[in-house]
């Protein structure tokens, strides 16, 4: 740019001093100039473009007769022209970034004495053929991991270019490595200057090279362009900006610049202290600075956790020992810290679970030595391995365990090592992984782990693939876990559902049945308590006397049906019979007391080992027995007579449980009644006649004398 500058002003100097000597040629020979008629030219000022070819017409002079044209010696740049003929013409190209203007002087003689003077100015016209220019073309810079966004990388004096032609440069930045060029930026289409836009990973990459271009047009345009190119190298030097990792880790972000790692779990039997450093699973405990070009040196503690301190790890190498027993059954939960000695705020924690359990003095192990199975080419994957030689029986493989009374331990899982076409489950079952697509021998290594002292036993395992038939039958047909899973399910929810409808239909059809068969196998079990079930007088009867109130009575007992279920054509009939009339009523009456006879007589026959019941309900004093009772109504005895107790009308004849399970059983015994009338047309009259009073039966051996 500076070079540029000293160029302009050279040539306005020059410029300058070439329109000074031209204006002194003008006034010292104006007048022989416009006195004189020898000599003229075309054009006293003419343009000529830089970069011209030899021989190129400046202005024609025109010549009078008698006159001779040629040019002056003494003219600063005489030495650029010549005349041909009539011609002025340059020998020689000219450049703008070197003489902008160009002065000459003609002169015109007829004689000796006789000589005029013509001064011409030629103007050269710049033109863009210069290319810009770097001050250096190559340059290196080393730069951090660690430099902070937007700051300056390259500055602006060390990339800026110039232009011979003083034109306006233009400048773009690019790269030459894949996937750096975001990280890196100019601050304007018009300055140079390289900035850092992206914080860098030095994991992605640790060096580039840039590419910085400088033209003398914008891109785009229908014109000539110079492009010049500097190459920038940026080397990346890794800094500490990562605390240590434990391993193993996982990556959770696509700039791996996060690794999360897992819990360490080991086992320790209960009240026994071992010596050795502990076996941990993934595997022992182990930090790496992730900004590996440096290395930093990393330190462990064990900063929570560590009850009654069981446990100590050891500072360099992170090995887990015991410092006394473990008397606790339960688990231990211990906080690890692993720290950069340079930097204690470079730092990580990880879990490490150490279960305490009971000794464990035997290993799994396998009774065969091996197992052999077969398997058809093309199955679904998770179908069964069967046994060789029976098609119908799953391989199962199954280890035992000394430490177990019947050797089974609970805590057994089977997995497959060295094969991964085949699968085993928690139950042992050999099962296939993939579909097998050839026949052929798969000889693999199944393994039984016990899950809490992490002890291992293995046996080998001969599956035979054989080629699949060309037609299976239904009956043939092999079906998976998942398909005999899936039919058990739904028959057991069919079952579900048959034995729930079964119950509500029972109930709706038979329910009043069995309810009525129930309370009479109860009153049989129980033959000195009978009710008579017609009474429908109020449980609490009025005492009172009540001298409008008929003292007869009408006993009735029970109409006792021969069937419990009627068919449909004795429905009909039922159905169809007339209205039953005053005189089949007391037809009726008498099938009752027929009936209410012979009951009467099966009651004697199963009470006959029990006290004598006799009626407490009669008109009649027998007063030869004395340890008969007898309730007369009021109405009809003079209570001025021996023995006779007057009961006031609101006492109570009974206690209140006696009431209640009378109330319950009258009320069921009324509801079995309805239905069975209701079903045989059968119907009782009274005439309209209410009853007065019930015969009823009672054991005077259970009762108190007080409840007469």
């Amino acid at each position: 740019m500076a070079l540029g500058l000293e160029k302009w002003i050279s040539s306005t100097l020059q410029f300058t001093m070439g329109v000074s000597l031209l204006l002194l040629a003008s006034v010292l020979f104006l007048p022989l100039s416009v006195t004189a008629q020898g000599c003229s030219v075309s054009n006293r000022n003419p343009s000529v473009p830089e970069n011209n070819n030899p021989g190129y017409v400046v202005t024609t002079i025109s010549v009078e007769p008698g006159f001779t044209a040629m040019i002056d010696p003494s003219s600063p740049d005489g030495n650029y022209f010549i005349i041909q003929g009539s011609e002025l013409q340059l020998n020689r190209s000219v450049d703008y970034e070197t003489d902008t203007v160009l002065l000459v002087t003609l002169t015109c003689e007829k004689s000796a004495v006789e000589s005029y003077s013509l001064s011409i100015i030629v103007t050269i016209i710049n033109l863009n053929d210069n290319s810009p220019v770097f001050k250096e073309t190559s340059l290196t810079r080393v730069i951090p991991e660690d430099t902070k966004v937007n700051a300056t990388i390259v500055a602006r004096e060390d990339v800026s270019a110039s232009d011979a032609d003083l034109d306006i440069i233009y400048y773009k930045l690019d790269s030459t490595v894949q996937n750096t060029s975001d990280y890196f930026a100019i601050k304007g289409v018009n300055n140079p200057e390289i900035y850092l836009q992206k914080a860098l990973n030095y994991d992605k990459f640790n060096f580039t090279t840039l590419l910085l271009y400088a033209m003398d047009n914008i891109e785009g345009m229908n014109v000539t362009i110079h492009t010049a190119t500097a190459t920038i190298n940026i080397v990346i030097e890794q800094a500490d900006t990562r605390p240590p990792w434990f391993l193993p880790c996982t990556f959770i972000d696509a700039d791996r610049s996060i690794c999360i790692s897992s819990t360490y779990t080991g086992r320790v039997n209960m009240s026994e202290m071992s010596t050795e450093p502990l076996t941990l699973e993934p595997g022992p405990i182990y930090a790496i600075d992730p900004d590996y070009i440096l290395n930093e040196k990393i330190v462990y503690s064990i900063v929570g956790g560590n009850a009654d301190n069981v446990f100590s790890v050891d500072a360099d190498t992170g090995n887990l020992t015991m410092n006394k027993v473990a008397a606790s059954p339960n688990s231990y939960l211990l906080q690890v810290m692993a720290t950069q000695v340079n930097n204690k705020q470079k730092y990580s924690i990880a879990n490490v679970e150490i279960q305490v359990i009971n000794k464990s003095d035997h290993a799994p192990y396998f009774e065969p030595s091996f197992y052999a199975g077969t398997v058809s080419v093309g199955l679904d994957p998770r179908s069964f391995v069967f046994q060789a030689g029976d098609s119908s029986r799953p391989l199962m493989i199954t280890a035992l365990d000394d430490d177990f009374p019947d050797k089974v331990n609970p805590n057994i899982e089977y997995y497959i090592r060295n094969n991964t076409n085949f699968i085993a489950t928690k139950d042992g079952l050999i099962l296939t992984n993939v579909m097998l697509d050839s026949p052929g021998t798969a000889i693999m290594e199944a393994v039984a782990k016990d899950t809490v002292s992490l002890q291992e036993g293995s046996t080998a395992v001969t599956v035979e693939i054989i080629a699949a038939k060309a037609e299976i039958s239904s009956s043939d047909k092999i079906y998976t876990a998942q398909d005999m899973g899936i039919l058990g399910g739904i028959l057991a929810a069919l079952l579900l559902i048959a034995l729930v409808f079964l119950g509500v239909m029972i109930y709706k059809q038979y329910g009043k049945t069995v309810k009525f068969l129930i309370n009479k196998k109860f009153s049989k079990d129980f033959p000195g308590s009978y009710d008579n079930q017609a009474y429908r007088q109020d449980e609490h009867p009025d005492l009172s006397t009540n001298k409008q109130e008929s003292t007869e009575y009408i006993n009735v007992t029970e109409i006792q049906q021969p069937s419990l279920f009627l068919t449909p054509s004795s429905e009909q009939e039922i159905h169809e019979l007339p209205q039953t009339s005053p005189a089949s009523t007391i037809v009726s009456d008498q099938k009752v007391e027929e009936e209410e006879e012979e009951e009467e007589e099966k009651v004697e026959e199963d009470t006959k080992n029990e006290k004598e019941v006799k009626s407490i309900l009669k008109t009649d004093r027998n007063e030869g027995d004395p340890g008969y009772k007898a309730v007369w109504f009021k109405t009809d005895v003079d209570p001025s007579g021996e023995n006779v107790e007057v009961i006031d009308d609101n006492a109570a004849n009974y206690d209140d449980d006696s009431d209640q399970d009378l109330q319950e059983n009258e009320e069921e015994e009324e509801d079995y009644k309805d239905d069975h009338h209701r079903d045989s047309g059968m119907f009782l009259a009274s005439d309209n006649s209410s009853f007065q009073a019930a015969e009823v039966s009672v054991n005077m051996s259970t009762r108190d004398d007080s409840g007469a």
